[in-house]
Formats: structure tokens, sequence, C-alpha cells
């Protein structure tokens, strides 16, 4: 029997937990598998995903497995301004992220320079720095096209 790519990616999830000094655990696969098919969930998405697969898990064990792998560095937790925290499963590589102010999508974009961090500011005050986090900020293909849907098509459109 060949091994689906919910098996493998299970299989990469459980050597990661190892390699990482973590116990391979039901509730930790089940919030690895979620981050992986929802890049940037809140908590409460990730809590429902696992119990859908999982069955009963308490929103403790999620908390407090989400913890344990942002910890390990397994995940990371990105915090845009006046949101809820998000997590996901692409670790290590210095991207960044730009979030729709209205509906707040988010999606990934890579650094522009290639190397880590991916941003030089003007004074360290000492610090060895090995990453910058950066939040752009817009409106997503979708709310812009709805701005374009409610926008009145004709002059006469604007007379009283």
């Amino acid at each position: 029997m060949t091994p689906t790519g919910t098996d493998r990616a299970n299989t990469d999830f459980a050597a990661a937990l190892r390699s990482s000094g973590l116990r391979v655990t039901a509730p930790r696969l089940g919030v690895l598998s979620a981050l992986q098919a929802r890049p940037h969930a809140d908590t409460d998405s990730v809590i429902r995903a696992v119990r859908q697969d999982l069955g009963s898990v308490s929103a403790q064990a999620v908390y407090n497995v989400l913890a344990a792998l942002v910890s390990a560095g397994l995940v990371r937790r990105v915090e845009p301004a006046g949101s809820p925290a998000l997590y996901e499963v692409r670790v290590g590589d210095n991207h960044h992220h730009i979030v729709c102010r209205r509906c707040g999508a988010t999606t990934d974009v890579d650094c522009a320079v290639g190397r880590r961090p991916c941003l030089t500011p003007a004074q360290t005050h000492g610090y060895a720095l090995d990453e910058a986090e950066v939040t752009f900020w817009g409106l997503c293909p979708q709310c812009q096209s709805s701005d374009i849907e409610k926008e009145p098509k004709h002059a006469e459109e604007f007379s009283p």
C-alpha cells in the first residue's frame, strides 16, 4: 500500500517532533496537520480543525501544544497588530506577511534580500540581529473588488 500525503506529512511531522526533543502525540500531530492545511490559522481555527480530525481534544491541550511547538521552533507565531495571534509551520526562512486591513486575510511574502535579517536597521544598539519581522498592510484582492462593486457606476448616481 502506498502512503497517502497525510501519512507522509505525519511521518515528516513525527521526525521533526523527535528531532526537536518532543514526544510524538496525536494532539501535536493534529496541530501540525491543521497548520499545514491552514496557514496563518488563529487558535480557535486550530482547535476546531484538531477536534474535527481527532475528536475530543481540550482547548487547553491545543494551547499547550501550540506553545510547545513555537518554543521548539516548529511553528511560528505571528501577531498582526489588532488581530489574534496566527500560527504557521513555515519557519526559519525570515519571510514576512501581508495582512488585509478589512478581512484579516494573511499572505506570505518572501524576503527581497535573501539573507537573514533581510532589513538593516540604522543602529543595532549592540544586538546580534538574526531575524526581521515585517507586516505589510493593505486591502486584499477580494476586498478591493467588493469596493469596486459598491462604487457608483455613473456620475448621475451621485446627484441628489
